[in-house]
């Protein structure tokens, strides 16, 4: 079957939940692709790769590269869609400085599993790219580019750093029961959940139970909970104007001073701090 291709902006970004996407089963487009799952599971394949990535993982896709997004499942996953093409950045470049920034694209792998903290770096990027684009205020176009520009540095070393690491692997392997286990998290994260539940629940030893989950995931079984826990809280602090108990007790934490610890682990500042920081 042919690949559809479509013609982008020069910068175009989204942050969506969706249970399904309406992009046609296999396509391409004349920019560059970065796309981040917030939140969910997916299956994505990428010219002759498959990878099943789950919250906090970024893909990065060249032009032109057919792909293909699959949500078996049919559960509700957020990401974020970043299109841009190189010419939106040539006030940055000089000469051909950003076909060597921009080399990664052409990595032997797509997709790279972010820490806790930079799940956090990366989303209040494209949390400012956003609203910049929604509020058009002067400068909006300039300040993007400096902010997209951060982005490619900071993924630049970071996909450097993952193909020493993986000597140039690609996805990592397929575990059938993690991948129910990390949809279980997803849908069950405001409950209690500990590492001897989950081994019970999915009749797999604590101790196997954690490698296997670090090796599918690139977390511990409890660092992806209070991940997507974490996750959850900043939606709500920047949403909603609940108070930072409830907020705490309805993502899961039965102690506020673990909650406020642990997000400030994750986000390098306070639940009250984080709120007051939001535009």
């Amino acid at each position: 079957m042919k690949n559809v291709c479509y013609d982008c902006d020069s910068l175009h970004i989204s942050r969506k939940e969706l249970a399904y996407t309406s992009m046609p089963s296999r396509h391409t487009h004349d920019a560059f692709e970065i796309m981040y799952l917030v939140s969910g599971q997916l299956y994505y394949f990428i010219g002759d790769k498959t990878y099943q990535v789950v919250g906090g993982v970024l893909l990065f896709i060249n032009a032109n590269v057919p792909h293909q997004l699959v949500n078996a499942g049919e559960a509700v996953f957020e990401r974020v869609t970043l299109l841009f093409k190189e010419e939106f950045l040539h006030d940055f470049f000089r000469l051909n400085d950003g076909g060597e920034l921009l080399s990664f694209f052409s990595a032997d792998f797509h997709a790279v599993n972010l820490s806790g903290y930079e799940q956090t770096f990366t989303e209040e990027l494209f949390h400012k790219m956003l609203h910049e684009g929604v509020r058009k205020q002067i400068g909006f176009e300039q300040y993007q580019k400096v902010l997209l520009m951060e982005l490619l540095l900071f993924m630049n070393r970071k996909v450097r750093e993952a193909e020493r690491e993986q000597a140039g692997s690609g996805a990592a392997p397929t575990h059938k029961k993690i991948y129910a286990l990390v949809e279980y998290i997803n849908s069950r994260f405001y409950e209690r959940l500990t590492l001897e539940d989950l081994s019970q629940t999915f009749e797999i030893s604590p101790s196997h139970l954690s490698r296997t989950f670090k090796e599918v995931t690139g977390y511990t079984a409890i660092e992806y909970i209070n991940t997507v826990r974490i996750k959850k809280a900043c939606t709500l602090l920047r949403e909603t104007s609940w108070k930072v108990l409830e907020i705490c007790e309805r993502v899961g934490f039965d102690s506020l001073t673990h909650f406020g610890r642990t997000f400030k682990q994750m986000t390098g500042c306070s639940p009250v701090r984080y709120r007051r920081r939001q535009p």
